[in-house]
Formats: C-alpha cells, structure tokens, sequence
C-alpha cells in the first residue's frame, strides 16, 4: 500500500458511503481510479469488508464487559474462537500477552444477561477463572486507519 492507498483508506473509514468520486476529489484521482484502488486492495486482503457501525443501543445492548479467561491448560487461537463464536453476546474475542489468555468483548441488555454470557463461557472445562471489568461509559473511539 502506498500514501494514496492510505489515504484512501482514511476517507472511507471516515465515510464509506461516500463515492469514489467525494474520494476521488480528496485524494486528488478520478473516480474510477479510485475505484480500480480499492478493489485491489479488496482483492489482496487490506479491505476485508464494508459494514455499517451501529449504535449497541439500538440493539438493546445497554451493558458491556470485557472478561478476561484463563485457561487450564493452553488453548489454540482456533479452538478459542469455535468455543466463544457460538455466543451471540461475545462481539469480540482477543488472545493476549500476560496472565490471562484472552480478552472477551461482551455486549449485553442487561447484567443478569452478562452473568448468563460469563457462565457461558466459564462452562467450557478447560477454563479456570474469569475476572470482568464492566464498562461504565464509552469516552473515545478511534477509526482504525
């Protein structure tokens, strides 16, 4: 990728909806070699989708908690995605450095369906403990360009 792949990048997390020629106007390109960038950069992988960002509210997701699961023994990457991806409440799953082997992202309506989603988690066997930190309000969220 270079800078104009960058910055291309930049506006479309800024605004994917906007069109290749808003883009195209920042970026200094013509739309449709905006459109050939982007494609490419679908096509090896440094796209790897377009989603809508929805507030977790409209959802009913009211309540949030990061839980943070240690294992007995070691677990791979993949057998801890396929044990946590079937839970609806897990929106996030990260391995980690440090005590703990992964970082879960929990959005729920309420507590009692947290505690529901950590019980959840705590059945696979090969978890020893969790600890959770519930989230009290969201300050800042960064684009990821």
């Amino acid at each position: 990728m270079d800078d104009l792949d960058r910055r291309i990048l930049g506006q479309l997390l800024a605004n994917a909806r906007a069109t290749f020629g808003d883009i195209g106007s920042v970026v200094g390109l013509s739309a449709p070699a905006v459109k050939r960038r982007v494609d490419k950069m679908v096509a090896n992988g440094h796209i790897t989708g377009f989603t809508a960002q929805v507030n977790p509210t409209a959802l009913g997701w009211t309540t949030e908690a990061y839980v943070e699961v240690y294992y007995r023994d070691n677990i791979s990457p993949a057998e801890l995605r396929r044990t946590l991806e079937p839970i609806p409440q897990v929106v996030g799953v990260w391995t980690i450095a440090g005590e703990a082997d992964a970082l879960v992202h929990v959005m729920a309506t309420d507590m009692a369906e947290i505690e529901v989603t950590v019980e959840r988690i705590r059945e696979n066997a090969r978890v020893g403990r969790t600890r959770s930190s519930l989230v009290m309000s969201r300050l800042l969220e960064r684009s990821r360009t």
